[in-house]
This record gives structure tokens, sequence and C-alpha cells, in this order.
């Protein structure tokens, strides 16, 4: 099968200095599952990259791979499958550290970016109880102190505040949304003196809208607040720099970049990590045990208590890699055009309501909807009888949604295999929705 990697697909640069194009046809070529023919010979239209994201060949290959010649566990045997399993996982460090802008010893492999979010947050909550010595005291919290979110998180940037607030005792507050769903920027004057954490998404995963990353973290800097960034739809689909972007933490997933599932990482500066006490404590994080207490090595190997998911993190960089290949430019460029497609079948359907910005502008190729008349899960299996993959339900963000007055959507997301073959077969699926309930078309 044609690689990418082998420069098949990656993208070519356009001319008059315009970003690079994206050959989606070739792209998706690499990933197998595309292949696929559905009940009725018809061919998948995968629309659902906002929850998980297909893997290309290469990456199949690279977790193969590890388990076929290389199987070992890392930083603890002396023998030379666990010496080169070692060098491939801290390779693997180094090579996601760079796609995010990041130093390798920034970068904490967790199981996913639900795990990286708690493991800052409760890491908080273990300050707050007088854990982790009198450095960590830093990040204690009391009765009085403030976090802040948004309406726009994703569950998983929420709840864990939520629990920080009920263990010490801190206000949680958030920030609200403009009618489109964006983040509004005139609610910031409630980051005040109080507040001590503001946690927010890069990109939402309900409406596609990517924030203005600068005057939150400028905000937070003015009054000594730490930053912590969901950057799991962000990563995937747009060139990101966690150090230009200036956040104390981020976490992201491998398994909506291409890579394989059960693998993330956390992103933490590194000045921030060394001081921050851990979350999950056991073996290989330890410096010295005795019968009455124990010291933890130095960051990252502080957060990564156990036995690690190697040939997933191997995975991750090799998607890493593929992504790098493609060309993080291209990438988003070629999804700017499928989200203006994607626009334009949801308005195309008389009764069908967009859920988030109208336009292209900052915004991801993740398009959710509402049918007049029709539950999102019956939404679902009409355009998955006709071959289209979307996701239905409230997508892990009841919030947004309460926001837009509905309980649950249907949701279109693409990736870089993603091509407008795909969006009209989308289009043509959805216009058949409302008839097929005998509602008018």
């Amino acid at each position: 099968m044609s690689s990418t990697t082998d420069g098949i697909a990656a993208g070519s640069h356009a001319p008059g200095g315009a970003a690079p194009r994206l050959d989606a046809d070739a792209v998706r070529a690499d990933f197998p599952v595309l292949a696929r023919r559905l009940a009725g010979d018809r061919p998948l239209v995968y629309l659902d990259s906002g929850a998980t994201a297909q893997k290309p060949q290469v990456v199949i290959d690279a977790e193969s791979s590890f388990y076929e010649t290389l199987n070992a566990a890392v930083h603890r045997g002396a023998h030379q499958l666990a010496d080169e399993a070692t060098q491939l996982y801290e390779a693997a460090r180094e090579t996601v550290a760079g796609f995010v802008g990041a130093q390798p010893d920034e970068i904490v492999w967790t199981k996913n970016a639900t795990e990286g979010l708690n493991l800052v947050a409760y890491s908080f909550i273990n300050a707050t109880a007088g854990r982790g010595g009198r450095a960590a005291q830093r990040f204690a919290l009391s009765a009085g102190d403030e976090i802040v979110v948004t309406e726009a998180e994703h569950h998983a940037n929420l709840v864990p505040w939520q629990e920080v607030a009920a263990h010490t005792g801190a206000t949680l507050r958030w920030l609200t949304l403009t009618e489109d769903g964006r983040i509004d920027p005139a609610s910031l004057d409630i980051v005040t003196d109080r507040t001590r954490i503001v946690a927010f998404t890069h990109a939402q995963n309900v409406t596609g809208a990517v924030t203005d990353v600068a005057p939150i973290v400028a905000r937070a800097k003015e009054v000594g607040a730490y930053t912590v960034l969901d950057a799991c739809q962000s990563v995937p689909h747009l060139p990101v720099d966690l150090g230009a972007l200036g956040v104390d933490f981020a976490a992201f997933s491998s398994h909506k970049m291409l890579g394989p599932t059960g693998v993330g990482a956390l992103y933490g500066r590194r000045e921030l990590l060394a001081d921050l006490p851990p979350f999950l404590t056991g073996g290989s994080m330890v410096e010295v045990v005795t019968m009455e207490s124990t010291t933890f090595m130095p960051p990252p190997a502080r957060f990564e208590a156990g036995s690690q998911m190697i040939a997933q993190v191997v995975g991750m960089a090799k998607a890493a890699e593929y992504l790098t290949t493609l060309g993080m430019d291209a990438v988003a460029a070629h999804e700017a055009e499928i989200a203006a497609l994607l626009l334009d079948a949801v308005r195309s359907v008389p009764g069908v309501r967009l859920l988030g910005p109208d336009t292209t502008d900052s915004r991801l190729a993740t398009v959710a909807f509402d049918v007049d008349g029709v539950h999102p899960h019956d939404v679902g299996q009409v355009l998955d009888a006709r071959g289209v993959a979307v996701r239905v339900g409230h997508h892990c963000a009841q919030p947004i949604h309460r926001h837009f007055g509905v309980h649950a959507s249907t949701r279109a997301s693409a990736g870089p295999y993603t091509t407008p073959d795909d969006v009209a077969a989308f289009a043509a699926a959805l216009a058949e929705v409302r008839p097929f309930f005998g509602l008018e078309a």
C-alpha cells in the first residue's frame, strides 16, 4: 500500500506563497478501513473524526512491528530488547514534543487526554492536602480561590475542575458564550485576583470554533493564574505550538490525531512539572522507597507510574511523523475547504439548523446541527443506512448544547482523508432524513 511517508500524498506547495495543497484522494489510500464497502455495497463515508480518527497503514505497522520485533518493558531491564524499547519510547517522546512545540521533558504519557487533565486537577487536590512537599504548596487551593472554566468545555475539562472545587473549597466560575457558541471575550472580567486556574478548550468539539488563546492567557498571567488547555481537537487539525501559546498545561489524545487508542499526552512547563505532586503512584516513578516513606523521580517519570503503553506511544509518534509529512498547514487548509462544503451542505437542507459559527473563520471542519422534528439518533441511523458515519448525542459537552437550547445534536467532522465526494454523499443523505419520517422537505 502506498504511504504518504514515502512522499506520495504529501502536501505540494501552491504557487504564489499560498498554503500547500493536500491530495485527499491519495491520503485516503493510506487508510485501510476507508476501502470498506458497507451494507448495500455502499462506500464508507467517514465523518466522525472528531470522535476518533482513522489510522494510516504506517501507524498500524509501527504498533504491530513493536510487538513482532521488540516487545519489552521500558526503563527496567538491562537486556538488549529492553534497551531498544526504552530508546524507542523516549525517541517517541522527542517526536511528539517537537510536533507540539515542547521539550521532551515537558511531555508526560497518559492513557488519554482525560487522564492528563485529571492528573493536573488531582495534583492540585493533593497539593491542597499537603502532599508533595513544600514546593507543591504553590498549587494548594483554599476557600476564596476561584477556578474559571467555560461553557464550551468537553466534560473532561469541566468535571475534574468541579471535583477540585468540591475537594478544596474553591469556587467554580465560567466564561459565557456568544450567540454562535464562541467563548465570549467580554466575560473575561470574571478572571480576577482570586482566580488560580483558567481551564479552556483550544477548539470546541461540538461547534469546531477555535479559541483565540492569547487574550485568555494574557489575562490569566495578569492575575497569576495557571492555564490549562484542552488541545484534543486542535492538535490533529492545526499547526500547534504550545510553547508559543504560553499555556502552563495542555492535554491531547493520540486517537484523534491518527494514532492508536489508549495513549495521550500531557504538556506541562518544565518548572511547573518539577513542583507538581504525583497523581498516580507505584512502580517506575520512585527514587527511594522505605516502609515509612518514598521519594519520587523528577518529571516526566514521576507521572508515569506502572507499566506503560509502549506500542501505543510508538504508534502515536508515527502518527505525528505522518502528519508532519503531510504538513499541518496543508492539513489545516484542506480542512478549511471541507468546512466550507460541510457548512453549505447543512445550510442547503430545509429544516436543518446549524449549531455554531456560520463561517469558516477560526473554525474546524466540525459541524453540528439539529434536524427539526427528528431525534439525532434517528438522523444518525438514516445516514448510516446510506454509508455515512457521523456522531450523535451530546458529544460529552452538555452545557454547550444547553446554550443552543437542545439536548443533543448530530455532528459531521472531517480529517485529512475527507474528500468533497464524502461531503456530497453526506449532503444527499441529509436531504433524505426529514422526508424519511414523513416531514416536509
